[in-house]
């Protein structure tokens, strides 16, 4: 497909809902609301390109650059462009496109390296990526990533956690919680640290009502239990 064949796709189908609700805060792109279950949804349909990928990525709507970004060829990735990219997330209106959410980027041969790297960085959203980058991680293995460097990550969000930035916050406990199901050393160590940490708030903007993340409960589940023979 082109760019063009891409935009009428989404013109076709857009969302007035979606596109009020996008519409009540001042924003960079235009949208079509159309949510991010029928962007992946499409982007099946597309399938990988990196080519137009990069083209969508410079896109003046939201949606198109989401496409984007789920349509790329993680095998094509460079680190010169997610570096670039890591700029150019809108504050974090693509962060969890970027490093979540099965993210292409997880996909990539260097994605081990580049959520290691930047998972110290003074950059908070590159932080933020290295953690919701660990929660994809958590169920592969890639190479140098073994208990004892995973042991030292979960003592580092347990000291740091409460002192980060909020949506870091987030990027940490997933992927602690992604930790913690790997095998039952890692449970272990994973609910010390949820049980010192409690639960976290996060301020999600759009359900006041919404109930702090509790950690602890998620990495005691019945089904967490039975899987790792606990």
């Amino acid at each position: 497909m082109t760019v063009a064949q891409v935009i009428k796709l989404l013109r076709e189908n857009q969302d007035p809902r979606g596109i009020a609700h996008w519409k009540k805060k001042p924003r960079e792109l235009e949208s079509f609301g159309i949510g991010l279950t029928r962007l992946r949804k499409f982007s099946k349909q597309i399938g990988r390109d990196h080519e137009l990928a990069q083209q969508l990525w410079k896109s003046e709507f939201y949606d198109a650059r989401v496409i984007g970004l789920l349509i790329d060829d993680p095998k094509q990735l460079t680190r010169e462009q997610v570096e670039q990219q890591v700029e150019e997330l809108h504050g974090g209106q693509f962060a969890h496109v970027f490093a979540s959410c099965d993210a292409t980027l997880a996909k990539a041969p260097f994605a081990f390296d580049v959520a290691r790297d930047w998972m110290d960085s003074e950059d908070h959203m590159r932080r933020r990526c290295a953690y919701t980058l660990f929660y994809e991680l958590s169920k592969k293995n890639p190479k140098g990533m073994d208990d004892a460097f995973l042991l030292a990550r979960i003592a580092h969000i347990q000291d740091t956690i409460l002192s980060e930035e909020m949506w870091v916050r987030e990027g940490m406990a997933g992927a602690l919680l992604g930790i913690g199901k790997r095998n039952s050393v890692l449970n272990a160590a994973a609910v010390a640290a949820a049980t010192a940490i409690g639960p976290l708030e996060i301020d999600y903007g759009n359900d006041n009502s919404c109930e702090p993340i509790d950690l602890l409960k998620h990495l005691t589940s019945d089904y967490l239990k039975k899987k790792l023979n606990l």
